[in-house]
């Protein structure tokens, strides 16, 4: 479970497909401290685990191995490498939910129409999948590429959000522009009320 508070942005060290699978290499500081192997880290907001560490100066170069699925249906199937990823380790017991639930299980992919500067703010349109759409309220909350924000509105074909200052400057949104792809994931209460709702009606 995380929070959607990106700890840092993590550099795409390496990505390498074979016959034996996918590795995505990662170098990062913050994320790293205390990992230890079987960890889980949100990369992008895709919930990884730690397959292998190494420590190279104050750095450390993080291994995930990918299932094919994973590949497909997010977009670090796009990380090249020196790309930025966003990065947050699991949430603590204890710990502080700044954010909101986020699970780590990226619902589908999102595909960025606007992204410019408005006055201090930035503000960024994404085109959504509708089965993302259809959890996604006003006001309510959508982690994406792992950031949990706040929609601002919403259409018949995707949603609006405002971007602050500090979170254009700490995430890898300042890399993205017009025709992204970015990961989303919604709010994982609206499943848990539509499940229920749709059993209650079962039972009526």
């Amino acid at each position: 479970m995380f929070t959607g508070i990106v700890e840092e942005t993590g550099t795409v060290a390496s990505v390498r497909q074979s016959d034996a699978g996918i590795e995505l290499t990662v170098r990062c500081r913050v994320a790293g401290r205390s990992l230890k192997l079987g960890d889980s880290v949100a990369v992008n907001g895709c919930c990884l685990t730690v397959v292998k560490q190494t420590t190279r100066g104050r750095d450390k170069l993080v291994r995930f191995d990918l299932l094919r699925e994973t590949w497909e249906r997010t977009n670090l199937k796009f990380a090249v490498e020196g790309a930025l990823v966003n990065l947050e380790r699991s949430l603590a017991v204890g710990g502080r939910l700044g954010g909101h639930f986020v699970t780590g299980h990226v619902d589908g992919v999102g595909k960025i129409t606007r992204w410019e500067r408005s006055g201090a703010d930035h503000v960024l349109d994404i085109a959504a999948p509708k089965e993302v759409l259809r959890y996604v309220v006003f006001k309510g909350s959508v982690a994406v590429d792992g950031i949990s924000l706040t929609v601002a509105g919403v259409t018949k074909t995707g949603f609006r959000l405002w971007i602050i200052p500090h979170t254009f400057a700490v995430t890898a949104l300042r890399e993205r522009k017009v025709g992204d792809a970015v990961n989303l994931e919604a709010d994982l209460l609206g499943k848990y009320v539509e499940q229920f709702l749709s059993a209650r009606g079962k039972r009526a």
